[in-house]
């Protein structure tokens, strides 16, 4: 077998047609848009680039020269820990042990080569609501911009030395048919008896001139400090922007004391379920298949993206007044379209989350594992911090 690094336009093509014969014969994966993968690799396309990260890619081939394997390894230059941390991700490989521990090595080596003490894997050179974790349980189709693999993955990563860092949790609830938590729906009941609470959706002028706002001010109090770092107008102006195309404004919702923005939930449609049409590649017949898909055979699956109550009203009911108001106005009706929905990416080290999901009878869909892999053997393994 033969490491080869990515260095060439054809290497480029073949990183991305590897998991395309990987995965031929397997119904529940659906290829990724062949532009989101290439974009991470990309300065002009990813700006951790720019900020002094670094990427390195790798084949690995047989003995014949077909390409059994594929690995990532990343510097970013936005992780900021004592012990130095690199990441790999986008591994894609044959059911062979020996082929596994080859790729892990190439990458390992080349971290510890740029001073990294330790890997944490499969992880994106971008943010974590990306390619980040490996499928463990819940092997059904997966939801856009998210990881899926074989089951044997896990036995490799876990047979090489990485140790679990931290679990993300997929809730899954129908959209009707199942009711809410008992505490849960009196807490709401005391929040939406008062007037200086407001939970609304936003269309027109307001969706387009104030929601990108309402969103900075509600995630840099309650998120910033535990992502690590706060959200600009601008960077909440280009996300709803990027949204556009796949938005439905009713799964945006806002939560308001006194008119100040204190809350939200963001959902869209699973556009997955579209994408899955166009294998891969969004050309011109791409995204004609995908308006045909998105017109008369659209989403019945939400997806939960991110959700955010600030400090001062975390505890108090507001996160269950949200919820409750807006079962009232959209989803308890039979005209509402979407049939499930899914809360993304719920950490195991935030149990205020997880606790939210409970309450509303969701249960736990899919696992992804985040693993980390320490150089030092003999050094005591922590995992990730729960928040408080």
């Amino acid at each position: 077998m033969k490491i080869v690094e990515v260095a060439t336009p054809a290497h480029e093509k073949e990183f991305l047609e590897m998991a395309v014969s990987l995965y031929k014969n397997e119904k529940n994966w659906i290829r990724p848009l062949d532009k989101d993968i290439h974009g991470i690799f990309q300065p002009e396309t990813n700006k951790l680039f720019r900020l002094g990260g670094k990427a390195k890619r790798w084949l690995l081939q047989d003995n014949s020269g077909k390409t059994i394997g594929r690995i990532a390894a990343f510097l970013h230059p936005k992780w900021k820990e004592k012990q130095p941390t690199g990441g790999i991700g986008f591994f894609e490989c044959i059911e062979n042990r020996d082929a596994a521990f080859l790729l892990f090595d190439i990458a390992k080596g080349w971290l510890e080569s740029e001073g990294m003490e330790a890997m944490d894997g499969p992880v994106n050179f971008g943010e974590r609501d990306k390619w980040w974790g490996l499928l463990v349980e819940g092997f059904s189709p997966p939801n856009y911009n998210m990881p899926w693999n074989f089951a044997y993955y896990k036995e490799f990563f876990e047979a090489y030395g990485f140790q679990v860092y931290f679990k993300q949790f997929t809730y899954m609830r129908p959209v009707q048919g199942v009711g809410f938590d008992a505490k849960m729906i009196e807490r709401a009941k005391e929040v939406l008896k008062q007037e200086d609470f407001q939970f609304r959706h936003m269309e027109g002028k307001e969706l387009k001139e104030k929601a990108a706002q309402y969103f900075m001010e509600v995630y840099n109090k309650a998120w910033a400090r535990h992502m690590g770092k706060s959200l600009t107008l601008k960077e909440t102006q280009l996300m709803f922007a990027k949204m556009k195309p796949i938005m439905d404004p009713r799964l945006i919702y806002f939560g308001f004391h006194k008119g100040e923005p204190i809350s939200f939930f963001i959902n869209i449609p699973e556009i997955n379920q579209i994408f899955k049409y166009v294998d891969g590649k969004l050309d011109w017949w791409g995204k004609i298949k995908f308006l045909w898909n998105k017109t008369f055979n659209p989403p019945n699956k939400m997806l939960g993206l991110v959700f955010g109550v600030v400090p001062e009203f975390q505890g108090k009911g507001v996160d269950s007044a949200m919820i409750m108001a807006y079962n009232e106005k959209f989803a308890k009706h039979d005209t509402f379209s979407y049939k499930t929905i899914e809360m993304n990416w719920i950490g195991d080290f935030n149990p205020k989350m997880m606790r939210i999901c409970e309450q509303l009878n969701a249960t736990i869909y899919k696992t992804h594992h985040t693993y980390r892999y320490l150089f030092d053997r003999n050094k005591p393994f922590e995992r990730h911090k729960v928040f408080d």
